[in-house]
């Protein structure tokens, strides 16, 4: 058994989908299904490296945020009514977490590369926090699909980069996201996504794709790309094609920017 919970399939792939389907398959009567994303994460996060918090570094940074997000969507969700202004103030707090989390380190680079990689971090995840919270958070397919495209190319994009931990936690975000879509896909009939998925999966897919940039080699415009994989799930798909069938074109549309960004930070043969 232990042999099989420390294979990195199952540690960042299965049980973090099996996790993220039960609580989806649990919690959506209560509309709380988006909680599987976070579920998904949390348990990769106690196989790969456990839930110690300190010392505070930017990986358990970006741990404690995951487990935050959710929280703080439940209360958007629940307590007020989504508007543009709150879309807004989620982005910038999405960005201001982003550089609290890497602070330290951006630190001891040299100026001009501390502002390139910490200003294309904050942007990128108030970009694609804010986007979600207007565009997706409403369609919990579409929501689900930049979720699943999200993760799973910032995984991939990420161990290209040299990072294997960053890596599984992008596939384990991946994973939430396919656990979120599969009942849907099977019943026919959406779930509820808000800011309780967008917020959790957006940042901490954001956070995961910064790690990967500041703390391993992937390059900053791979990181950009990826920022761009939710407005992918806002392209269009027939209006009356069944649910399972937009589920996979919105998730093409996610695949397809996800793996420009993954050529991106293929390794070049000067750095090999």
């Amino acid at each position: 058994m232990d042999d099989f919970l420390s294979n990195p399939a199952v540690q960042g792939g299965l049980a973090p989908f099996v996790a993220a389907l039960v609580v989806a398959l649990a919690l959506q009567p209560l509309r709380l299904a988006g909680l599987s994303v976070v579920a998904a994460f949390a348990t990769c996060a106690y196989f790969v490296s456990g839930f110690q918090l300190t010392p505070l570094t930017a990986t358990r940074k970006i741990l404690l945020l995951s487990i935050a997000a959710p929280l703080l969507g439940v209360l958007v969700d629940f307590a007020f009514k989504p508007t543009r202004v709150g879309a807004a103030l989620l982005a910038l707090g999405a960005g201001a977490a982003a550089l609290w989390a890497f602070w330290p380190v951006l630190a001891q680079r040299s100026a001009s590369e501390a502002w390139l990689l910490g200003g294309t971090a904050a942007l990128a995840l108030a970009f694609m926090v804010g986007f979600a919270q207007l565009q997706l958070a409403g369609d919990a397919v579409r929501a689900g699909s930049a979720a699943l495209g999200l993760g799973l190319g910032t995984g991939v994009a990420a161990i290209f980069s040299a990072t294997a931990l960053y890596g599984l936690y992008g596939i384990a975000l991946g994973a939430g996201a396919g656990g979120f879509l599969l009942p849907q896909m099977i019943r026919g009939r959406k779930s509820f996504a808000g800011a309780t998925f967008t917020l959790s999966a957006m940042l901490t897919g954001g956070l995961v794709g910064a790690g990967a940039m500041i703390l391993a080699q992937l390059p900053w415009y791979s990181l950009a790309v990826l920022a761009f994989v939710p407005v992918a799930a806002r392209l269009p798909a027939p209006e009356k094609a069944p649910l399972w069938l937009q589920a996979v074109i919105f998730s093409v549309y996610a695949f397809v920017v996800a793996g420009v960004a993954c050529l991106l930070a293929w390794p070049s043969p000067l750095q090999s």
